[in-house]
């Protein structure tokens, strides 16, 4: 069954926003654009959100509830924070990482942009871990749970140096390593 044509509107102008963020930053993004690219008239835009900034949170926070998935279930903890680790990244490697550099600047600028940046996309990583360190306890696999928020904050911290500050690769190798010697061994430091 096809989505009603407001619902169809309403994909197609917010997934232009998320492009045009993406390709152009939020600086450049204009309402012209985002209505040339989805097919649609300002007027219908402006019915929906009166600016820019309503806009752009929408659509972020519309692609980040359509990319979180919850933390899956591997049987072992280490297989777990790998997992999560591979979504990350590819996360950030996909659109994320545009989307978030189109938004550092005008974060700065505009407060509530940067609130709704902070608590769609930085906000649902920060409990990414939780869930694994919840069954990893439940098994037997820690005695505490850890703090999930800062684990969360460490991982994220150094995937994000890795792709936009040294360039140094992301690949499996990298993401073995992390869990070993970083995540693990906070996870573990907690418990003891």
């Amino acid at each position: 069954m096809t989505p009603p044509r407001g619902e169809q509107r309403e994909d197609a102008v917010l997934r232009a926003a998320l492009e045009l963020l993406a390709e152009i930053g939020y600086g450049s993004l204009t309402m012209d654009a985002v209505a040339a690219r989805a097919k649609a008239s300002k007027a219908t835009i402006y019915r929906r959100w009166s600016g820019k900034a309503e806009l752009v949170i929408a659509a972020i926070e519309r692609h980040t509830a359509t990319a979180d998935q919850p933390a899956p279930d591997t049987g072992t903890l280490r297989g777990e924070l790998l997992a999560l680790l591979t979504s990350m990244r590819d996360r950030l490697t996909g659109e994320s990482a545009a989307l978030v550099l189109g938004l550092l600047t005008a974060m700065r600028d505009d407060p509530a942009l940067a609130a709704a940046v902070r608590a769609r996309l930085i906000g649902v990583k920060r409990d990414a871990f939780a869930p694994a360190l919840r069954r990893a306890a439940e098994r037997g696999e820690i005695t505490t749970t850890p703090d999930h928020e800062l684990i969360a904050e460490v991982a994220s911290a150094l995937l994000f140096s890795r792709l936009f500050v040294t360039g140094e690769p992301l690949d499996d190798a990298f993401l073995d390593r992390l869990a070993d010697a970083v995540i693990l061994p906070l996870v573990h430091g907690a418990t003891t």
